[in-house]
C-alpha cells in the first residue's frame, strides 16, 4: 500500500459546521449546526452565527451543555442492487439495510451495480480526509470485464485514461486472469473504473471494492458489517491524519 505525503491546500475560511466536524470532531455537520443554533459555539468570544466562516487562527469554543462524541466505525459489504444513499421509489439504500445507530452514515459511494467495502461512521471528520484526492488514499477494486484484456491494458490504464476530457491519475493495475484485474486508485471520479474500461473498448460486468487504506473486505458477506476497532482502527485513523 502506498502512502504519499502531500501538502493539502489551505481550506480557510471554513464554514463553522465543517470546522467543528472536520477539525474538532465534535459532531457531524448537521450536529454542529444544532450546536450553533443552540448558542453553544463561540468564535473569538462571541456567539457564532449559522453558516459563519472560521478564519485560520480564530479561537473556537464550545460552551454550555454539550456531550462528547462516541465515534463508531464499521466496515460494510454493500451488495449489488443497494443504493449508497438518496434512494428513489422502489430502491433500497444502506441506511434502510442496516440496524446500526441512526447517526452512522456511509463515506463515499458505490454505484448500484457495484458491490464491496463501504466505511460507515458517525465521525464527520472522516469525510474530507478520506474522499479528498489531495490525500492520495488507496482504494482497491476487483474487476471482471466482458472481453479479454488486451496486452496493452495494464500499461494504458496505469498511465492515465482520458474519460470525457479528464485524464485519470496514475493507478496500479494487476491482471489476475484473461478478463479480470485488480486496480488501486487514489481518486474517485463518478463511475471512474467503468468509464476507464469503456474508453479502452471493453465493458465492466462485475466490480467490487475490496480495500480502503488498511481496512479490507476479506470474507465479509454481502449485507453484513463489522466493527472497526483495535489496531485496525488505530492504523486507519493515523493514515487519514486524525
Amino acid at each position: 500500500m502506498s502512502k504519499t505525503n502531500v501538502k493539502i491546500l489551505d481550506v480557510y475560511p471554513m464554514r463553522i459546521n465543517k470546522y467543528l466536524a472536520r477539525e474538532r470532531g465534535v459532531a457531524t455537520r448537521r450536529g454542529a449546526d444544532e450546536l450553533v443554533a443552540k448558542g453553544h459555539v463561540l468564535i473569538n468570544g462571541r456567539t457564532a452565527l449559522m453558516g459563519e466562516k472560521v478564519q485560520k487562527g480564530d479561537h473556537v469554543e464550545l460552551v454550555g451543555k454539550t456531550t462528547s462524541k462516541n465515534y463508531l466505525y464499521y466496515a460494510y459489504h454493500k451488495p449489488v442492487g443497494v443504493i449508497t444513499h438518496s434512494p428513489q421509489v422502489g430502491e433500497k439504500d444502506i441506511r434502510g439495510s442496516v440496524t446500526l445507530p441512526r447517526d452512522v452514515f456511509p463515506i463515499g459511494r458505490l454505484d448500484k451495480d457495484s458491490s464491496g467495502l463501504i466505511i460507515l461512521t458517525n465521525d464527520g471528520r472522516v469525510t474530507d480526509r478520506l474522499l479528498n484526492p489531495d490525500y492520495k488514499h488507496d482504494k482497491e477494486y476487483r474487476v471482471r470485464t466482458f472481453k479479454p484484456l488486451r496486452d496493452s491494458f495494464k500499461k494504458t490504464m496505469e498511465a492515465g485514461v482520458n474519460i470525457e476530457g479528464y485524464l485519470t491519475k496514475h493507478c496500479s493495475v494487476r491482471a489476475t486472469g484473461s478478463n479480470t484485474f485488480t486496480i488501486t486508485l487514489t481518486e474517485g471520479k463518478k463511475h471512474q473504473i467503468r468509464r476507464m474500461v469503456a474508453a479502452l473498448h471493453n465493458t465492466v460486468v462485475e466490480l467490487k471494492r475490496i480495500r480502503i487504506l488498511n481496512v479490507r473486505l476479506d470474507d465479509l458477506a454481502p449485507g453484513a458489517w463489522r466493527l472497526i476497532d483495535g489496531e485496525e482502527l488505530a492504523t486507519f485513523i493515523s493514515s487519514i491524519g486524525l
